[in-house]
C-alpha cells in the first residue's frame, strides 16, 4: 500500500491510496482557506467546546423541565436534533477503481473523532460503464464542476451518478481523479482502439 497526497501545496485533502489491486480516491471534508493564510475549513466540524458543554447545560435545565411534558419533549427533540447532525456529518467521499471489475463510489458519515456510522456504496460494473468524465453544471451565478460516472442502468438506460456529490471539491481534484480512473479504466479500451 502506498499512500501521496498529490496536490499537497494547494488541495491537501486529497488522498490517493495504491493497492496492488486497486486504487483508492478520497477527498475528506475539509480545505485550506483560498486567502494563501494556510488555515483550515472543515466542512465537517469537530469537536467543539459546545459538544462539552451539552451535558452540563441539560443537567441544570431537566430539574427545571421535569415538570412540564411540552418543555420536557422539546429539550428532549432539540438534543437528539443535534446529535442527528453530528453523526450524520460527511467525513469524506471515494472513488475505488478496480480495473478488471469496476467503480465504486462511497459516502462515509458519522462524527469526525469516531469512526464512520454510516457508509453508503455504489457500485458499477466495468461492462455498464460507458464513461467517466467531468461535468459543469450552474448554482445560481457560480459554474460548478463536477465528476459524473456514466453507465447503463439494468433497464439498459444511461443513467449519471455523481462522485463527491456532498463535497464538491475544486476543480484541480477533479481533473486528478479523473485522470487516474481514465488510465486504469478504459486505457485497454484506448489502446485496442489505436491498434486497429
Amino acid at each position: 500500500m502506498q499512500q501521496t497526497r498529490p496536490l499537497p501545496d494547494c488541495h491537501p485533502e486529497l488522498f490517493v491510496t495504491e493497492w496492488p489491486s486497486f486504487r483508492e480516491y478520497r477527498v475528506e471534508n475539509w480545505r485550506l482557506a483560498r486567502d494563501g493564510s494556510g488555515n483550515v475549513v472543515r466542512g465537517a466540524t469537530s469537536g467543539r467546546w459546545i459538544d462539552l458543554c451539552l451535558p452540563v447545560v441539560i443537567s441544570f435545565i431537566w430539574p427545571r423541565v421535569r415538570g412540564s411534558t411540552m418543555l420536557c419533549a422539546f429539550a428532549v427533540l432539540t438534543v437528539g436534533f443535534i446529535i442527528y447532525c453530528r453523526c450524520t456529518q460527511v467525513i469524506h467521499e471515494s472513488v475505488l477503481v478496480f480495473p478488471a471489475f469496476g467503480i465504486q463510489l462511497e459516502t462515509h458519515r458519522g462524527y469526525p473523532l469516531l469512526k464512520p456510522l454510516f457508509v453508503s456504496r455504489r457500485f458499477i460494473h466495468a461492462s455498464l460503464l460507458e464513461d467517466f468524465i467531468i461535468n459543469e453544471g450552474l448554482r445560481r451565478w457560480n459554474v460548478r464542476y463536477y465528476l459524473a460516472a456514466v453507465h447503463r442502468s439494468s433497464t439498459d438506460t444511461i443513467a449519471i451518478d455523481v462522485v463527491f456529490e456532498n463535497i464538491l471539491p475544486h476543480f484541480s481534484v477533479l481533473l486528478e481523479v479523473y485522470q487516474g480512473v481514465q488510465e486504469l479504466m478504459f486505457r485497454n479500451h484506448i489502446d485496442n482502439i489505436t491498434r486497429i
